[in-house]
């Protein structure tokens, strides 16, 4: 049998479960796992600049291809307790990342020694399991055990904590007798899905919610497949965005409180039966239970069963892989359209497109300092269906959501539940990272882009090559448009004269002077008729230099963005709404101004 080190060991699983790239921030206590990591050579490794920004680097990694596992490595201590914002975001949208740390020597985990910390207690309540392996023989089986549990069941993130010792350990290990563990995922049967189908067609205006479920099952053109085989409209979720094409003739919009479409929240008060797949009945999805459930049957499909009936009872709840159910939704359907049985839904579905001609939101406005709205419009015009969308939180995201374009799985990369401020930047990385060939755009508010802005130069280290497109009021606007309720404008104002850069008037942060000296190129924009050639400009840069290339447009102080406070069926827009066609000239839909459809 082999002799190697358990850190060896360790890192010859990784190989052999699929991981070729890394993201992490070496340290005395792990430096025997990186020196295995030199010593094998199969695996790419990037430095952060902060341990956080490794974690979400690997979180965007995994989100960004079916069956990507995101690693991320640190040290003991800080570096374990750096990690626990990323492992909270991975578990809160069911990605599995695995977060390796560092650790003081076994004997000395109870005599307070430098930088140990009991990680694996800390890290628990966020992760599918958390471990400081104790004896250096289990590490093969702990590694192994990991994977089994990241990629098993709801996916969702692992750390493994190794005291030094352990690490420098000598063990038996053989690579070539090592095999991964079966992945377990719970599967429908014929009798539910026959169930959920009696339902559907008991029904006449029913609707398909699609959850980021599919994506993570890589069942998108499965879901697809079976909206067209039963005329369904379908509602994806911001974390299920891109399941359908938005410019699918069965996309009926989004719907909540935020991240939604006018059209969409119409379509869905107006159903009678909705049949949710992969999708968890998020708060600012649904608003108020009350509105969202009344006068509509609810048959839900999740791979988690303890996620049916925790939000409200389903009148069917069925524990199952999207993949495995669609799979078999297809089968029953298409027997029940051989046989003549399954119901004509165009006239639905007319009247879902039919509204979202008519009820759209108005983004051209010439105004200066630019309104947010002008800015997804030449976004719309600058990227196309290839692009990857990076965002986590703030009135950028939500505007983002509610006027962008998706078409694609993964398309669409979105912190959904945890929302931590500063995620996008090393998202982005971990992202391009996966998609090198890609087109990836990264959207943040100001203050996100501050939170951890020293992760561009990362971006210009390692040659990753992205476009940030900053909108900047100097201003937590989302906090700010929250306050609104209290009748306060308070401690959310960003503002300052910047004595080296007077031309930013109150802006404060010159972010194109910090970007450029981290490395990267930046265009600042004030006017909209300079939007698009800057978005077309900063694609050019991205690709001659290889480094990220930030836009920075200036916005208007305040903008309310359309939202409501509890009902979807409350929504104020704020701003006047679209009533011509040029008032909203990138819509997936031709404005219809005359309102003439049901």
């Amino acid at each position: 049998m082999p002799r190697m080190t358990a850190a060896r060991a360790a890192v010859e699983i990784l190989r052999l479960e699929g991981v070729d790239v890394a993201f992490g921030v070496p340290g005395a206590a792990i430096n025997p796992f990186y020196a295995a990591l030199k010593a094998s050579g199969a695996i790419r490794h990037t430095l952060a600049r902060h341990v956080e920004g490794a974690s979400h680097m690997a979180e965007g990694y995994t989100r960004a291809a079916a069956g990507n596992i995101g690693v991320c490595i640190g040290t003991s201590g800080p570096a374990g307790t750096d990690m626990i914002t990323g492992l909270y975001s991975a578990i809160a949208d069911s990605v599995p990342i695995l977060c390796i740390t560092g650790q003081a020597p076994v004997a000395r985990l109870h005599k307070e020694d430098f930088q140990a910390v009991d990680i694996a207690s800390i890290a628990r309540p966020v992760t599918k399991a958390a471990t400081t392996v104790l004896e250096a023989a289990q590490v093969p089986g702990v590694f192994q055990q990991a994977f089994h549990l990241m990629r098993s069941g709801r996916p969702g993130p692992v750390l493994i904590d190794l005291p030094i010792d352990v690490q420098l350990t000598e063990i038996d290990f053989d690579p070539e007798a090592y095999q991964p563990l079966p992945v377990y995922k719970p599967a429908a049967n014929r009798v539910q899905i026959e169930k959920a189908l009696a339902l559907l067609q008991e029904s006449e205006r029913p609707l398909i919610v699609a959850g980021g479920g599919v994506i993570n099952a890589d069942a998108s053109e499965l879901l697809r497949e079976f909206a067209e085989l039963t005329g369904v409209p379908v509602v994806p979720t911001l974390m299920g965005w891109g399941t359908i094409p938005d410019d699918h003739e069965l996309n009926a919009g989004m719907v909540g409180l935020q991240t939604s479409h006018r059209y969409g929240n119409e379509t869905f008060l107006a159903s009678d039966f909705v049949l949710g797949i992969g999708n968890r009945w998020a708060n600012r999805h649904t608003g108020g239970l009350d509105v969202y459930t009344a006068g509509r049957k609810f048959v839900h499909v999740d791979i988690e069963p303890t996620q049916l009936g925790r939000i409200f009872a389903p009148d069917l709840g069925i524990a199952s892989d999207a993949k495995a159910a669609l799979e078999l939704f297809l089968q029953v359907a298409g027997e029940l359209r051989a046989a003549g049985r399954l119901k004509d839904r165009s006239a639905w579905a007319a009247a879902t497109q039919a509204r979202r001609a008519r009820l759209q939101r108005r983004t051209h406005f010439d105004d200066v300092p630019l309104k947010p709205q002008r800015v997804y419009e030449e976004m719309n015009r600058a990227f196309g269906p290839e692009t990857r969308y990076v965002t986590t939180i703030g009135l950028s995201q939500i505007a983002g959501a509610q006027l962008l374009h998706v078409h694609r799985p993964r398309h669409w990369i979105n912190c959904g539940q945890a929302g931590p401020l500063g995620w996008t930047v090393p998202a982005a990385l971990g992202v391009a990272t996966a998609d090198p060939r890609g087109q990836v755009v990264a959207l943040s508010g100001d203050y996100d882009f501050q939170f951890m802005i020293e992760e561009l130069a990362v971006g210009a280290q390692h040659r990753i090559p992205y476009v940030h497109v900053l909108v900047n009021n100097s201003y937590l606007g989302l906090i700010r448009q929250a306050q609104r309720t209290f009748d306060i404008d308070f401690q959310v104002k960003l503002e300052f004269e910047n004595v080296n850069a007077p031309e930013l008037g109150v802006y404060g942060v010159d972010h194109v002077r910090v970007a450029e000296g981290l490395g990267c190129k930046a265009i600042r924009v004030t006017e909209p008729e300079g939007l698009l050639p800057a978005f077309e400009e900063a694609k050019k840069l991205a690709a001659e230099f290889r480094v990220p290339v930030v836009v920075e447009a200036i916005l208007e102080r305040v903008t309310n963005i359309s939202m409501a406070a509890a009902d979807i069926d409350k929504v104020n827009e704020f701003e006047e709404t679209a009533t011509l066609p040029e008032h909203a000239p990138t819509a997936i839909r031709p404005l219809a101004p005359h309102p003439s459809a049901p």
